[in-house]
């Protein structure tokens, strides 16, 4: 009998010829969207919270790097980090609930919207019911977003550009392919068995990631435009 992994590639594969690559792309987009839209909620937290009179709070704690520049920098927060995974997950869980009940390995849909949770009655994250089960699925993928955001600030501040006040330093390719690489790796790596994790999605992900900076800066200008950010980058 094949394993449930082998069902799931062969029926990725009639997908993708009914589809094809670019339309795989963006059901691989729309699954992943819960992290994708991670950084998104992580500055709504990081503005927002602090507001009420909690935070922000530095990963880093204020504190330097041996090479005189911050560790991270105050843009990079707990309210966000927690904040950000956790409205993830609740993302997730919203497209499930209204998206119903969810496919078996079998009977994977040739539509860019597919089920989250499809193939996935076997991976560790399926605990308890399908909603609960979504929401640790969007929470895992929010915080993956985060901690490759988080290593891109690093990397940042290593190469001296700081942060200025409430005006993040100009970094086009780090401050959107760190997220997108790891959310994307951490999805391979870790999520099992089901269709989120399928190796036939690397080469959408791929076609994904080279596009991201377009998709992030597009992003970021909506959010300049609606007072989310400081700046249009």
């Amino acid at each position: 009998m094949p394993s449930n992994a082998g069902v799931i590639m062969d029926n990725v594969n009639d997908v993708a010829l009914d589809l094809g690559v670019l339309s795989l792309a963006l059901m691989t987009l729309w699954l992943y969207l819960p992290g994708f839209l991670a950084n998104t909620f992580a500055m709504m937290w990081g503005k927002w919270l602090p507001k009420t009179g909690y935070g922000p709070w530095p990963i880093d704690g204020g504190k330097n790097w041996k090479d005189g520049n911050r560790i991270l920098g105050d843009g990079k927060t707990w309210n966000g980090l927690i904040g950000g995974s956790i409205t993830s997950g609740l993302l997730c869980l919203l497209i499930v609930a209204i998206m119903g009940d969810v496919p078996t390995s079998n009977d994977i849909e040739s539509s860019i919207f597919a089920h989250p949770l499809t193939g996935s009655e076997n991976a560790w994250f399926s605990i308890g019911n399908e909603l609960f089960t979504a929401f640790i699925l969007g929470t895992f993928l929010g915080f993956a977003c985060l901690v490759g955001d988080s290593t891109g600030s690093f990397i940042k501040r290593r190469r001296g550009l700081k942060r200025e006040g409430e005006i993040s330093s100009k970094a086009p390719l780090l401050d959107t392919l760190p997220f997108a690489i790891m959310v994307f790796l951490w999805g391979q790596l870790f999520l099992g068995d089901s269709l989120i994790s399928s190796s036939e999605l690397i080469v959408p992900m791929l076609i994904i990631i080279i596009i991201t900076p377009i998709l992030h800066r597009s992003f970021n200008l909506i959010g300049y435009a609606i007072g989310w950010k400081d700046v249009p980058y």
